[in-house]
């Protein structure tokens, strides 16, 4: 996805329904609705396993990743936990304890740091030791790094279409 025709903010709700991916767009402009992404998950165990998750994409600086777990707990990844002057990513830092080392938190070129399970992907066949590299990479964008996660996954197609309409 180049930036010239992406939003700088958007939100999706990735599912596998049979099998084949399918995303929609829950918002054109990523809100600060953190209750209302969590109920775009839908019932946990409603679906196959592995369940659907949230992406939301916050003005291009970070994504919040959101999905049910085992037990029904919902599980979040933030590619950048030292946002937190941003509402979304202060309010998912604070409701899922993601830690965040405010001292240690950023290397020499002040890149933040991911939080909060990088094994969201791992039932899709995308565990931590293979997300790290592309949520720490320095040279991508927030929606650069979920458009790699998708093409890593199979649903980069379903994506560019659905937050490019």
């Amino acid at each position: 996805m180049s930036a010239p025709e992406t939003p700088a903010s958007w939100a999706v709700r990735v599912s596998r329904p049979g099998g084949g991916w399918r995303v929609e767009l829950l918002a054109a402009d990523a809100g600060d609705e953190l209750p209302a992404l969590e109920r775009a998950l839908g019932d946990p165990g409603a679906e196959d396993w592995p369940g659907p998750f949230v992406v939301v994409v916050d003005s291009r600086l970070y994504f919040v990743v959101l999905r049910h777990g085992p037990g029904g707990l919902v599980r979040a990844l933030i590619s950048d936990a030292t946002m937190q002057e941003w509402l979304l990513a202060a309010e998912v830092v604070e409701r899922y304890g993601i830690a965040v080392d405010a001292e240690g938190a950023f290397d020499d070129d002040e890149t933040g740091w991911p939080g909060g399970d990088l094994d969201v992907f791992a039932d899709d066949g995308l565990p931590a030791h293979q997300l790290r590299p592309i949520v720490t990479a320095d040279d991508l964008w927030a929606d650069e790094m979920v458009a790699a996660i998708a093409a890593r996954l199979g649903f980069a197609d379903e994506l560019a279409a659905a937050v490019n309409p």
